[in-house]
């Protein structure tokens, strides 16, 4: 009886392991402690593993054209996967907007006001960006400085982040005084850690973020499935929870 009830233990481990499969999937940094939340939730309701990496939507761009092994990217803009399914690096018909971010000028230890006045002020050593070629997010930064008349003039305060993760790594330890970070970075139980300015939607061009499925991943259920989780309600709060919207 007893190695009957150990082998019946050991099948079902079996069959709701076999179809286990593993996800590599790129995610933009801004998108991190999300992602690690909704991963975690996808493998314990399917049972499949998600290997995931974090970085600027440009270098992953970069590395995916040259053979990177990633299944499924996740984008802080719409362009890049757009052009990745035009040049024949994504499956035509996978890509949709998973999230729309929102940018916020924060400091953990300035003032910062809720029209962004310290701009103008200029009383700060350094202004953390993301680099506007790799980081969706830099480019919006450098759209309200710009659209400001403020860019030239700050110029020479910037500290450019790799990527958003680094962006805001430099406000933290003290880089930089403050910085443009996603909202996603400093929100926490609905509401904003320190001190920032929403910068108003009609600043900048909406960072629409869109996820895609990779040719490496065309042949692959399980990062099909990861995509059509990512669409579903216990992923979209996740999302929402961390400040995002999906209009």
């Amino acid at each position: 009886m007893l190695k009957l009830v150990c082998f019946v233990a050991w099948a079902l481990g079996s069959s709701s392991s076999a179809g286990a499969a593993e996800v590599i999937v790129a995610v933009a940094a801004n998108f991190t402690a999300p992602m690690k939340e909704i991963a975690a939730a996808f493998e314990r309701e399917t049972g499949h593993k998600v290997s995931l990496s974090f970085g600027s939507t440009g270098n992953f761009r970069t590395q995916i054209v040259n053979g990177a092994p990633f299944q499924v990217f996740l984008a802080a803009d719409d362009e890049t996967p757009a052009a990745l399914e035009r040049d024949g690096y994504a499956v035509p018909g996978t890509r949709f907007t998973y999230a729309v971010g929102k940018l916020v000028l924060w400091s953990p230890t300035l003032v910062v006001d809720d029209q962004g006045k310290i701009l103008e002020t200029g009383e700060f050593t350094h202004l953390a960006v993301a680099n506007p070629k790799l980081a969706p997010y830099g480019k919006a930064a450098m759209q309200v400085l710009q659209k400001r008349g403020l860019a030239t003039r700050l110029e020479p305060k910037i500290v450019w982040g790799e990527s958003i993760t680094q962006t805001y790594q430099f406000v933290v330890s003290g880089a930089a005084e403050l910085g443009f970070v996603a909202l996603s970075q400093v929100y926490e139980d609905g509401k904003i850690k320190g001190s920032a300015w929403l910068v108003p939607q009609e600043d900048y061009d909406p960072i629409r973020q869109d996820a895609v499925l990779l040719v490496r991943g065309k042949d692959e259920p399980a990062a099909r499935e990861l995509l059509t989780y990512l669409k579903r309600e216990p992923a979209r709060a996740i999302i929402q929870r961390y400040g995002y919207s999906f209009e």
